[in-house]
């Protein structure tokens, strides 16, 4: 039995890898600083314990292949360890390659907004229709008991990542996997800290659709214009999705409801389907129609696949709906990209036409934390009635190169929209508490966990119960 240590084994993909390779049949050990939740307890469930800190010693004597997180560079000491032994070594990337994906027909959903959405949805569409793929998500799916599956297809559905891979390997993930079906909903400059500028960026999406076979498919998002402009690099059929009037996947009668979203999927002028989704959002929709478009291209018959999605539940995380109290409805997001605030608050206006929209907004990300997006996430605020801007939470980027909070707060009240830049969260906590009212809707936007806001604001407002749409009066 072959034997595998993972070096930063507590990240979201690792630790989903390391349950990976042990449901294949490794041996596995992995350590990294901390046992961070909610992925140590996800180890735990798996019978996998964690080794806290970094020693050379956790590298055990007899181990086959040593897999290095993208968080772990040169001069860590389980690093030179494997090294100097002259182990055997990979990245994340390589790893899935190498196990789970060759001879696969693998579906990759890229793009720089609804990956880890778009990902869950063809996956679990696949598996109501009776394909059996096995999937990595970078998430939690709430209608899986976990973000991957093995499968016994042939089909497997992976989020195609286009950050780095390595200390020793600066190209994206994705170009490592193998794509028979890509789908790229939208192309938008992000990842500051690792791409110089969207051409960079561009460069390598251009890469990445460019290795689909002549026999594959290439699927595009129809409204977005970086994403329609990597037709050109394709070697196979493309094909579009959305709501342009010349998408060959296209929504049509959309009926935007205070909680789902219906739609009809039309080829070629005539309806194929009508798809009624849990979800809000035109973002959505897209996310649906990238889904279906995959599972097509994959072999699978349209209609199964917009019905499956009637039973979709959603991504935690992803305008996910915590809970209601008080008569105020909790949500929790990831948003971290203008455009992605922006959808966002379309989204809960359009389900909530009356109600004041809140926006708890922590800039976190690495793109988010820097000037850059200044003006643009000014504008995305734009439609809320209420933002609470926090502190940039990466305080070691250069003053002048980050994000200004209370700059942004003040241009939102310059432009008409209720702003407040508050320096705590517990202070944020107490604002909500004391200025929400019955019929507000409240979202946070963190790609992290906002210092515990989220279970602050359950116990201010007397949500009740664990689990995500549980509510009390």
């Amino acid at each position: 039995m072959s034997r595998v240590h993972l070096i930063g084994v507590c990240g979201t993909a690792m630790a989903t890898l390391a349950a990976m390779l042990k449901q294949q049949g490794w041996i596995v050990t992995g350590s990294d600083v901390q046992a961070y939740p909610p992925m140590g307890q996800f180890l735990a469930s798996q019978g996998i314990a964690p080794l806290i800190g970094y020693d050379a010693a956790h590298v055990p004597a007899d181990v086959d292949l040593a897999v290095i997180g993208n968080a772990v560079s040169r001069g860590n000491p389980e690093v030179e360890a494997v090294l100097d032994r002259r182990i055997r070594y990979a990245s994340l990337a390589e790893t899935i390659r190498e196990h789970f994906l060759w001879g696969r027909r693998t579906v990759v959903i890229a793009g720089t907004h609804g990956k880890t959405t778009t990902t869950s949805m063809t996956a679990w569409a696949l598996v109501e229709a009776g394909a059996d793929p096995g999937f990595l998500v970078g998430g939690v799916p709430r209608n899986f008991d976990a973000g991957y599956r093995l499968g016994a297809g042939d089909l497997f559905v992976i989020e195609g990542d286009e950050y780095d891979s390595a200390y020793f390997d600066k190209t994206a993930k994705f170009l490592k996997y193998l794509p028979f079906v890509a789908v790229v909903g939208s192309l938008e400059f992000d990842h500051a800290d690792i791409y110089d500028d969207i051409d960079a960026l561009t460069l390598a999406f251009r890469r990445f659709v460019g290795l689909v076979p002549h026999r594959g498919r290439l699927l595009l998002g129809a409204d977005d214009p970086g994403a329609r402009a990597l037709a050109d690099a394709a070697h196979c059929p493309v094909e579009t999705f959305g709501f342009a009037d010349d998408a060959d996947w296209r929504a049509a009668d959309v009926d935007y409801g205070p909680d789902r979203t219906a739609f009809d999927v039309r080829r070629a002028g005539a309806t194929i389907a009508r798809v009624d989704l849990p979800l809000l959002g035109a973002f959505n929709v897209r996310n649906a129609l990238a889904a279906i478009a995959a599972g097509a291209a994959a072999g699978v018959a349209p209609d199964r696949l917009a019905a499956a999605l009637r039973t979709f539940r959603g991504v935690r995380r992803r305008l996910e709906l915590s809970g209601v109290g008080r008569g105020v409805s909790l949500y929790d997001d990831f948003a971290h990209h203008p455009t992605a605030v922006r959808e966002t608050v379309a989204a809960l206006r359009a389900a909530s036409p009356t109600g004041r929209i809140w926006v708890l907004f922590e800039p976190r990300s690495a793109t988010s934390c820097r000037r850059f997006f200044q003006s643009d996430y000014a504008a995305g605020l734009a439609g809320a009635d209420e933002v609470v801007v926090a502190p940039v939470y990466r305080t070691a980027i250069p003053a002048e190169q980050r994000l200004d909070g209370a700059r942004l707060a003040a241009d939102l009240t310059a432009s008409g929209t209720r702003a407040r830049y508050v320096d705590s969260t517990d202070a944020i906590a107490a604002v909500v508490e004391a200025e929400t009212r019955a019929g507000d809707v409240v979202v946070l936007m963190s790609n992290g966990d906002f210092g515990g806001l989220r279970g602050q604001l359950r116990e201010r407002l007397g949500i009740v119960g664990s689990v995500a749409g549980e509510t009390s009066a």
